[in-house]
């Protein structure tokens, strides 16, 4: 049975009834993650993993107490599938919406001709990028290279040697977590999207996790289109070597073959 965490905080009881209903609707057991509360943390626990000089690096503004306790509740449900030493687990935020495509979706990951270390199930506020390339899969669906990964954590699987490679790589932090998913060729960790998205973000909710930071943060206009442009340049390699590997990868099956290929970079 796919293993489904749930990050909730403690006092967000009525989300926590919310994504329960969604799941068993579906059939669909999950474990709660119990979500930490940057607000709650004193500045050197922050620190243990957040470091506010390599965010003055390669960030343009500092984190919140918010952003941090959600990279924090994240990297948990990581750790949780290295201790159980799962192949993999579906990590959900809770202001998530189910559609009915997910059993589909779950199928098509366990079924997979490939290896792979993380898919995004859904994407922040139902923003689009250019596919770079895909692979037709059972249902309609399919698993899509992005030209740079998307954004927002709503919902994604990780596999274990994604989550392990992960715990490594972000062992000190600077950047929101959904941000330093994108950073590939940092992490070396790449990540596909399932589509159509099996589950969305709910936008009319505010994340629990985030909603005590609302003081006004002075970002770098200069800082950030630097930081974009070296991201950009960086992602480009790191996204076509993937590809490349991807291709590879792949069993030699008309299925799998047959319309894979995507425009890239057009």
């Amino acid at each position: 049975m796919t293993a489904i965490f749930l990050i909730n905080l403690a006092r967000s009881t009525e989300r926590l009834a919310n994504s329960q209903r969604q799941l068993a609707a579906h059939g669909l057991s999950f474990e709660r993650i119990d979500a930490i509360d940057g607000a709650m943390l004193s500045q050197a626990q922050k620190e243990i993993n957040y470091s506010p000089s390599l965010n003055k690096q390669k960030y343009h503004y500092p984190l919140s107490a918010g952003q941090i306790g959600c990279y924090l509740s994240h990297r948990k449900a990581w750790q949780t599938i290295i201790d159980r030493k799962l192949d993999y687990a579906i990590v959900l935020e809770d202001d998530f919406i189910l559609d009915t495509s997910i059993n589909s979706a779950i199928k098509n990951i366990e079924q997979l001709p490939l290896t792979w270390q993380l898919i995004k199930l859904s994407a922040y506020q139902n923003r689009t990028r250019k596919i770079a390339y895909q692979v037709p899969l059972q249902f309609e669906q399919k698993l899509v290279i992005h030209k740079k990964l998307m954004t927002g954590c709503c919902a994604s699987a990780i596999s274990y040697q994604g989550a392990k490679q992960l715990l490594a790589a972000t062992k000190t932090f600077a950047r929101p977590v959904d941000c330093d998913l994108q950073h590939i060729w940092e992490t070396q960790v790449t990540g596909y999207s399932l589509l159509p998205y099996p589950v969305s973000q709910d936008c009319e909710q505010v994340s629990d996790i985030k909603s005590r930071s609302n003081a006004r943060v002075k970002k770098s206009f200069l800082a950030r289109k630097g930081q974009q442009l070296s991201s950009a340049v960086n992602n480009h390699f790191a996204t076509a070597a993937f590809i490349k590997k991807t291709k590879r990868a792949l069993p030699d099956d008309p299925k799998y073959k047959k319309g894979a290929a995507a425009p890239f970079y057009s």
